[in-house]
């Protein structure tokens, strides 16, 4: 089926420089043009990730043109696609892969296309999904689970495959272990204890806010140490009988790098995927190669682990915690609620 005129008008909320949410505009766009071999999604759902922030403030390091469509997941459905595509059709309600890649350097040969040479990530180098409509390759449209919200399902591309490839792929949980994660109540720290818990692990969570951790705690965290009163290795310390756990999934960075190392029982494994509290932490190299810790740096995920994300949740009936939905027009408080790091779980924005 042909794409909608390329001359038609969308809502969209896109940058045109970097800064504040002076830079930030909400407006028309043109409509994208559907290309042979991609899909023409109608988006009802975005969800904000902390790269949003990034962009919005200097974009440094990221090829890019201004302006530029925010928004790295989203969710809605399908308005037009090849005919006779195998899995797709016109009005299948799907969630979105962000990684456009070239399909032929030898990490996509291999399926190991999060690391593609040349990976387009929406929202970063393209056209992102705070639009009311957006082009992407067929490939990058996965059927959403049975029942869901669109908020939800756009939830998943994110931070949820982020958890998934940090537990799964490169620490490779066992369900007799017992993670560590720092930070909890932001997107990826929050998918890691439902998807931790749902492997049959157990689960400690840290946090400043007393707040956050009694909330974890109800959604299934085993225990919780308030790091603004407490020493996080001396209660990780307590807490395993002075063994350590086998795992911390880390996102925070600098700020507790040592605490993290600290933490990990002989021949542990740490997985970091995010560093915004700073990327320059020391090494602390001895306690590294005596105790034989492993380091993994992890971030996003394939498409595959994404597929085997959206099954696995729906087999152990498992959602992504929201936040608060805005509409559209209301994406600068969006933005101001992601900055303020007040939230507990996912901020959408509604599309539709």
């Amino acid at each position: 089926m042909s794409a909608i005129s390329k001359e038609h008008k969308m809502k969209a909320v896109y940058l045109t420089g970097h800064g504040g949410n002076e830079v930030v505009s909400i407006g028309d766009r043109p409509m994208p043009e559907r290309k042979p071999g991609e899909v023409l999604v109608r988006l009802h759902a975005a969800t904000l990730n902390r790269v949003d922030l990034y962009m919005r403030d200097s974009g440094a390091g990221i090829t890019h043109t201004l302006p530029q469509i925010m928004g790295i997941d989203g969710a809605g459905v399908v308005q037009a696609v090849d005919e006779g595509h195998s899995e797709l059709k016109v009005g299948d309600r799907v969630l979105l892969y962000p990684g456009v890649t070239c399909g032929h350097c030898e990490f996509c040969v291999r399926g190991e296309e999060v690391l593609c040479t040349s990976m387009k990530l929406l929202g970063e180098h393209r056209d992102g999904t705070l639009a009311e409509y957006i082009s992407v390759p067929a490939r990058n449209a996965v059927p959403m689970p049975e029942g869901w919200s669109f908020e939800e399902a756009a939830a998943l591309g994110v931070n949820h495959l982020t958890a998934w490839r940090m537990l799964m792929t490169q620490a490779r949980l066992k369900p007799w272990e017992t993670v560590l994660i720092f930070g909890i109540g932001g997107g990826v720290s929050l998918a890691g204890l439902q998807l931790a818990k749902a492997m049959g692990a157990r689960v400690i969570v840290t946090s400043r806010e007393s707040g956050k951790l009694d909330r974890a705690l109800a959604l299934g965290a085993d225990a919780a140490i308030c790091s603004s009163t407490q020493d996080v290795v001396k209660e990780v310390m307590r807490l395993t009988g002075k063994r350590g756990v086998d795992v911390v999934f880390e996102n925070v960075g600098a700020a507790v790098w040592d605490s993290a190392l600290k933490s990990l029982v002989r021949g542990g494994r740490i997985v970091t995927c995010g560093a915004t509290t700073g990327d320059q932490p020391g090494a602390d190299l001895r306690r590294v190669f005596i105790r034989q810790l492993q380091i993994y740096g992890s971030t996003l995920g394939n498409l595959a682990e994404l597929r085997d994300l959206v099954r696995f949740c729906a087999q152990h009936q498992l959602r992504p915690v929201m936040d608060q939905v805005y509409p559209l027009e209301q994406a600068h408080a969006a933005l101001d609620r992601l900055a303020s790091g007040q939230q507990f779980g996912k901020i959408a924005l509604g599309l539709a």
